[in-house]
């Protein structure tokens, strides 16, 4: 008895009969629960849906639409797509559309006008039958669609030629998917050999004569429109195209595959006996199923044929890609292999003819360097790029963020670099000019002291005070000086000195000038009073009062250093531009506008003060101890420095604050130093250089003139009451140029003690005219 015989007995029991199916494909007959005695030898579509999916990631493809013929392949298969793709993720559904069974005219243009309605997605997933393929090619053709849409299609579009025909252009670069075969030989020399003679226990094999040859049979029926009759010599293969079936691997695997069950089986329970034994006569379908389960052998193609827990074949599929060659050929062609993993011939692959460039199916460009993706709600793969600006980077594919505040995005912000250091350079011409000035200002001041130093015991050089002068001069050179220390690269020695030198050269020059003015001022409100001389007018006392002030100066130095000693910073945020590609930050001293303000505000009350007495001594002649050129000196400091105040703190949110405010600073102190020596000390210099005749006392008397000469000033009070006011006027400024001549060269005592004298006869003549 032969298995087949076997297998018809056990079809008679009762009980459940184990199945093989070599074509169907449905994902959910591998639901075990539901349909537990099923096998098959071809893998379900849930593993054609996984290669589908594994081509368009390998493609690139993220955004893609799905086509699907009504009915349980068509959407079970799509289903099968879509659940697969939401667990991997990486894939998202433009459109889900359905191709109905009975199609009205012009579905098929309304399918492909829906599918440009998201042009993105060029890539279209199909799960339909051959007929349907056909008409949405034409469809296609017909919107002059052709090389827009990216074909990938399942097993029911394969190898096929008739969903192609006349239609290559459009289907042009498509992909499909066929599980793998091979053709089986020995069928085909089977099948070639079968006639109507020798082939009549198949009731549909004279049907299938006359739809193969054209031609029609007088005993199987009768075919319209016929010309021509069956003759029953015909041959296939040689008088018709023939091409093996693509099931025919899997139709013998199931048969061969149900063989090797039955015969494990009947080795097991009936061993050495011949038939149908007793112990396999009361069997049920779950052991039959069992062993069917179990097979494991090389099927016709000489592939394994296995099954799973469910009943499922390994999934073993060809990859196709209809290709049209350069002789206009069009054909399909093997560019890779699906088996539990993809491996594609990428470079195999062509598209419009000749191309190699691969198309894409995105719904959105991938973002560049610097840009973060803000993802469309509800759509993982659409997303808007949005560049990171200001002092962001990438930090990941979806965020930006702040760079630490000492560093900056680089050129293509996926990082973050330092931010550049700088300090004011010599070479500039912020600090150019400034050296320039403080250099002929140095220069100057130089030749001036070296001119007092030279003509030491000269009647001007005596007359000016040279102890003061000596002091004086010293703070207009510590002024030109000090723009060195303010542009020299800051360093703890550089600040160290800045904090020192800063105030300290103004405050020598006014100390000194104010020191002068409270004298004059003294001496000629002490005149109003009686002719007894001031104290501390002497040069001795003169020292001591302008180095006690500057004392005073170098006292809030020596405090601001042990509350707050001095180093380097960066300062990022002065020149932290919005672009930053020119953030910059600029090495300094920690000195703040307030500290500097404090530094230079006590030398700024100095100035004020000097001013103060420069005004109440404006009357004072010029000939007495420089009070008229100490007043305009004040007078035009004050204005350098008002014009100073609002240029250097309205600066302050310039992202060149660095340099305006440096150079600002130093030029306002070269100026305040330039005029004090222009008015002070070189008209001196050009009598002593130019006129030296006029630097010679061009009178000489005794101290008893002078006693004379305020005698003669009051006989001339005296008269003032019997005289005009002209002729007294004239005679008393007649005395005092004779007399003014003198005091202008005996020395500074001798002149003070004219002024006692004069000061109480003016104040007398005013009352009395």
């Amino acid at each position: 008895m032969c298995l087949w015989d076997l297998y018809d007995q056990i079809l008679y029991l009762r009980h459940p009969i184990p199945q093989i199916s070599y074509a169907s494909t449905a994902p959910e007959l591998s639901d075990n629960t539901r349909y537990d005695f099923f096998s098959r030898v071809v893998p379900p579509d849930s593993y054609q849906a996984q290669a589908m999916l594994d081509i368009v990631t390998a493609m690139g493809w993220n955004y893609v639409t799905t086509l699907a013929s009504e009915g349980n392949y068509g959407e079970s298969g799509v289903e099968a797509f879509v659940q697969i793709s939401r667990e991997m993720g990486g894939v998202c559904i433009a459109q889900s559309l359905k191709i109905p069974r009975e199609p009205r005219p012009g579905e098929f243009d309304k399918i492909i006008r829906r599918l440009l309605e998201t042009p993105h997605a060029r890539a279209i997933i199909m799960f339909a039958n051959e007929d349907d393929i056909r008409r949405v090619l034409d469809a296609a053709k017909r919107s002059n669609q052709t090389g827009h849409f990216l074909w990938v299609g399942s097993d029911s579009w394969g190898s096929k030629i008739s969903p192609v025909i006349q239609q290559e252009r459009v289907a042009e670069g498509a992909i499909t998917i066929l599980p793998k075969r091979a053709t089986v030989e020995a069928f085909d020399r089977y099948f070639r050999s079968r006639s109507l003679s020798n082939n009549r226990r198949n009731v549909w094999f004279a049907e299938f004569w006359e739809e193969n040859f054209g031609c029609k049979l007088g005993m199987h029926g009768k075919r319209p429109g016929s010309l021509k009759k069956c003759t029953g010599l015909e041959k296939v293969g040689r008088d018709s195209s023939y091409e093996q079936e693509g099931k025919v691997q899997f139709v013998m695997d199931a048969v061969y595959a149900m063989a090797h069950a039955l015969h494990r089986m009947h080795r097991d329970y009936c061993f050495g006996y011949p038939g149908l034994c007793p112990r396999m006569s009361n069997i049920n379908g779950k052991e039959l199923l069992g062993y069917v389960r179990h097979v494991n052998f090389n099927g016709s193609a000489g592939t394994p044929v296995v099954f799973n827990q469910n009943g499922d074949a390994p999934g073993r599929y060809d990859i196709f890609q209809y290709q049209i060659t350069n002789k206009s050929t069009a054909e399909y062609k093997v560019i890779g292999q699906w088996t539990n993993k993809l491996h594609l011939n990428v470079d195999a692959m062509r598209w419009r003819t000749g191309d190699p460039t691969l198309p894409v199916s995105v719904c959105s460009v991938p973002c560049q360097m610097g840009e973060r993706k803000k993802i469309v709600k509800g759509v993982p793969c659409c997303w808007h790029c949005e560049r990171c600006e200001g002092y962001h980077f990438q930090a990941s594919e979806f965020s930006c963020e702040l760079c630490p505040y000492e560093q900056r995005p680089d050129r293509n912000r996926t990082g973050c670099i330092p931010i550049p250091i700088i300090k004011l350079e010599w070479h500039s011409a912020w600090a150019a000019i400034p050296v320039f000035v403080a250099v002929l200002g140095i220069l100057a001041t130089s030749f001036v002291v070296v001119t007092f130093v030279r003509y030491n015991d000269t009647p001007i050089v005596r007359a000016s005070g040279r102890e003061m002068s000596y002091v004086l001069l010293t703070g207009i050179f510590l002024c030109y000086a000090i723009t060195f220390l303010m542009i020299a690269a800051p360093s703890l020695a550089i600040c160290s000195f800045r904090r020192v030198f800063l105030g300290l050269g103004m405050c020598f020059s006014y100390a000194a000038l104010l020191t002068k003015t409270n004298r004059i001022h003294r001496i000629f409100e002490q005149g109003k009073k009686s002719v007894a001389a001031p104290r501390f007018i002497s040069p001795a006392s003169q020292l001591v009062i302008t180095f006690s002030l500057i004392s005073v100066q170098l006292l809030g130095v020596f405090v601001w250093f042990a509350v707050d000693p001095p180093h380097t910073v960066v300062d990022y945020g002065e020149q932290r531009t919005s672009n930053p590609e020119k953030a910059r930050g600029v090495l300094k001293c920690d000195i703040s506008d307030l500290s500097l303000i404090c530094s230079l505000g006590y030398s700024i009350l100095l100035m004020v003060t000097c001013t103060v007495y420069a005004i109440k001594t404006r009357g004072v002649p010029e000939t007495f101890n420089e009070a008229k050129p100490i007043g305009f000196t004040m007078y035009t400091t004050c204005i350098i420095w008002l014009a100073f105040i609002p240029i250097f703190f309205g600066t302050a949110q310039s992202a060149e604050r660095m340099y305006i405010q440096t150079t600002t600073l130093t030029i306002s102190l070269s100026l305040s130093a330039s005029v004090s020596l222009g008015m002070l000390y070189m008209p001196k210099v050009y009598v002593i250089i130019l006129h030296p005749e006029q630097n010679v006392p061009k009178r000489k008397r005794s101290f008893k003139a002078i006693v004379t000469a305020a005698t003669m000033s009051g006989n001339l009070v005296q008269k003032g009451s019997d005289r005009p006011n002209g002729e007294v006027k004239t005679e008393l400024c007649e005395s005092m140029e004779t007399n003014s001549e003198y005091f202008s060269h005996v020395g500074q005592n001798s002149a003070l003690l004219a002024l006692f004298i004069y000061k109480p006869f003016k104040t007398h003549l005013t009352l009395t005219t």
